[in-house]
């Protein structure tokens, strides 16, 4: 993809799509499918993911591998889609909560996210081992994320968590969100991984987000009905 090709997609105005791809006489006729009706909220929203060196979906040899994938990819953990080393965004939401995981030596795997660390290390302490979970202070982001090459933008969010060295990312993000003024997702964002260094020497991959432009009125627009569904 070239990368002037890029910078014109992003620009495209582009009515959301509910296909998933049915074939034509599989298709609802109108609304939800048939049989969904009383879903509702009840669904995951999918996680976006910046995949690290020690990640399993990198090892080619652990079953959690992803064919295709590399260090400073992003990856949905829901659908185990590859999303590249960037991603376009419109920011929706923004939460505090404490996310739990599993010591990536013991396993790893996410534990869930809580309003507060009490309600946290409730749920550590009810663990067969306590010792191998942590509650880290995470800042989650809720986005829409558009396609660099079609410039269609997905009407179903995800949600991309900063913890850790990325708390600083995420407030210098929301410190330009609030410069910039107006609604939350006015503007479109761009997210990379960009390589650094800890104090220890040890390389790991951290977030960058840059300002691309404000949103096109078409997705304005599919941002403000998702923001008042998810509000």
């Amino acid at each position: 993809m070239a990368k002037s090709n890029t910078a014109v997609a992003v620009q495209m105005v582009a009515e959301p799509s509910n296909d998933a791809g049915l074939p034509a006489h599989l298709k609802a006729v109108e609304g939800v499918g048939r049989g969904n009706e009383n879903v509702g909220d009840a669904l995951t929203v999918p996680r976006i993911k910046l995949l690290q060196k020690m990640n399993n979906e990198v090892d080619k040899h652990h079953s959690d591998y992803i064919d295709g994938c590399s260090v400073g990819d992003f990856v949905n953990t829901l659908s185990k889609e590859v999303m590249g080393s960037e991603i376009y965004v419109l920011s929706l939401h923004f939460n505090t909560e404490y996310v739990v995981w599993r010591d990536i030596t013991k396993g790893g795997g996410y534990g869930g996210n809580f309003k507060t660390y009490a309600e946290a290390n409730d749920y550590i302490q009810a663990q067969e081992i306590p010792s191998e979970y942590s509650a880290d202070e995470t800042h989650s982001h809720v986005l829409l994320i558009k396609n660099p090459e079609t410039g269609v933008l997905e009407n179903a969010p995800v949600i991309m968590d900063f913890a850790k060295s990325k708390l600083r990312v995420s407030k210098g993000w929301n410190s330009q969100i609030g410069i910039k003024g107006g609604d939350r997702f006015a503007g479109l964002w761009k997210i990379k991984g960009v390589s650094t260094e800890n104090k220890s020497g040890q390389t790991f991959m951290n977030l960058d987000v840059s300002w691309v432009g404000w949103a096109t009125e078409d997705d304005y627009k599919t941002a403000e009905t998702m923001y008042e569904k998810y509000a």
